[in-house]
């Protein structure tokens, strides 16, 4: 026995499951899952000694690289200093400002503990600014686990195909609308039946929790003239796509500014954080200033402040990454492509930037119903070839893949070549 089996046959008797977030676990491709116990660039090593390549990048804020020297310096910096004070500190003030002058639809912007304090917020400042309550979702697009936004949801609910969650009261949900992901006409017929209702919208712009799902031509933009119209406010959830697309996040790259924008732990540089942000008039209902309440103990917490103006600041800095991390994308998910052509495969690429998916089906994936249709146990068996030779995917189908700057133009061919060969042999 392993060890990493013998610390899962441990953790089922104490831990849900045997791990502390559903995507951790293994059970969708039939495994046990690896306990990682060191991490250092683009490799992770279990707890075997056994080393991955990994393509998770602790499901993507270590856009760096894993142990990144000069985050761990400022980190280590921190630490000396004490963990936490739950009182204001400069941190704060210099990631406040350095998030706002490199994302140009943020005027002012609040820390909280994780992406789905994030967005819970989010929605609460949307609420609380427009007097209104509901609000649209779209199916396969995951928000976190607050109660509202758990219905089609994707990630971790998609993978293991529980289409909302138990302990979620219908009031909790009865003011969420479901809309399709690139589905204009769904959208506006849910504004022509509900109008001045809707509070908000909120969306991926980059479906990154059912795989990746790309918006198609026109969709965004659509969908920001339609809030403007209707005064509803727009939501970007860029936990994944913010600062990772580019340096202004998914708002840049397509060029559409947010109302209200959320961000996850790539802002901690892998530390546990979140923040959303936006229009000073949206922001300013938010207490102490306004009447919508939302607080935080552990919220800009110093440690997490010191790493992620490491990260951001390098990023802000070195705008070149962006541009090799394109290149990087364009060198592996441009590989996989020309596999499925060569190959005949019935599977589908979908990437933008360093974002990628495969997908398991001979279809175009463009929203949740087209990736649900995806050949999961086709998917165990390469998942299971992959991890065997080396290369840490994410132990799901509808999870993306991350690269890093850390990746290296060797370790994507070496990528190609093991991909290759298991196709070569399976199909």
């Amino acid at each position: 026995m392993t060890k990493s089996e013998e610390l899962f046959r441990e953790a089922v008797t104490k831990i849900p499951g045997g791990v502390n977030s559903p995507v951790r676990a293994f059970g969708s491709v039939g495994m046990t899952p690896r306990f990682i116990a060191s991490a250092e660039g683009a490799y992770l090593t279990d707890a075997d000694g056994n080393r991955y390549l990994d393509y998770i990048g602790s499901w993507g804020p270590m856009i760096l690289g894993h142990a990144n020297p000069m985050v761990l310096e400022k980190v280590s910096e921190a630490c000396q200093k004490g963990l936490s004070f739950g009182a204001a500190t400069e941190a704060e003030v210099d990631m406040a400002g350095l998030i706002c002058s490199m994302v140009p639809s943020v005027e002012m912007v609040r820390m909280v503990n994780s992406g789905t304090e994030a967005v819970m917020s989010a929605v609460r400042a949307a609420r609380g600014y427009t007097g209104r309550d509901k609000i649209i979702k779209f199916e396969g697009c995951y928000h976190g686990h607050c109660d509202a936004m758990l219905v089609k949801a994707g990630s971790g609910v998609m993978t293991a195909g529980i289409p909302d969650s138990s302990g979620v009261p219908k009031g909790c949900t009865q003011d969420t609308l479901l809309a399709g992901y690139n589905d204009i006409s769904g959208v506006e017929k849910l504004f022509d039946a509900c109008g001045r209702e809707i509070a908000a919208v909120i969306i991926e712009p980059i479906g990154a929790n059912m795989g990746v799902v790309l918006p198609e031509k026109g969709f965004l933009e659509k969908l920001r003239a339609l809030c403007t119209e209707n005064g509803t406010v727009l939501i970007f959830d860029e936990v994944i796509t913010g600062f990772r697309l580019a340096r202004a996040g998914a708002q840049e790259y397509f060029g559409i500014r947010a109302d209200l924008t959320t961000y996850g732990k790539i802002i901690g540089g892998g530390m546990p954080v979140g923040a959303y942000g936006g229009k000073r008039e949206i922001m300013e209902v938010v207490a102490p200033v306004g009447s919508v309440y939302q607080a935080g103990t552990l919220s800009g917490n110093p440690v997490a402040m010191a790493a992620g103006l490491a990260q951001l600041t390098y990023l802000n800095e070195h705008p070149e990454v962006y541009k090799q991390l394109q290149e990087k994308g364009e060198l592996l998910y441009g590989g996989m492509k020309a596999m499925c052509r060569e190959l005949n495969l019935s599977c589908q690429v979908n990437a933008a930037g360093s974002l990628g998916c495969m997908f398991f089906t001979p279809e175009a994936v463009t929203d949740y119903t087209s990736a649900k249709k995806s050949d999961t146990a086709a998917f165990c068996s390469y998942f299971s070839h992959m991890l065997e030779h080396g290369i840490y995917i994410a132990p799901s189908q509808f999870e993306a893949m991350f690269l890093s700057a850390a990746h290296t133009e060797e370790h994507l061919r070496f990528t190609l070549d093991t991909m290759h060969k298991y196709f070569e042999k399976h199909c």
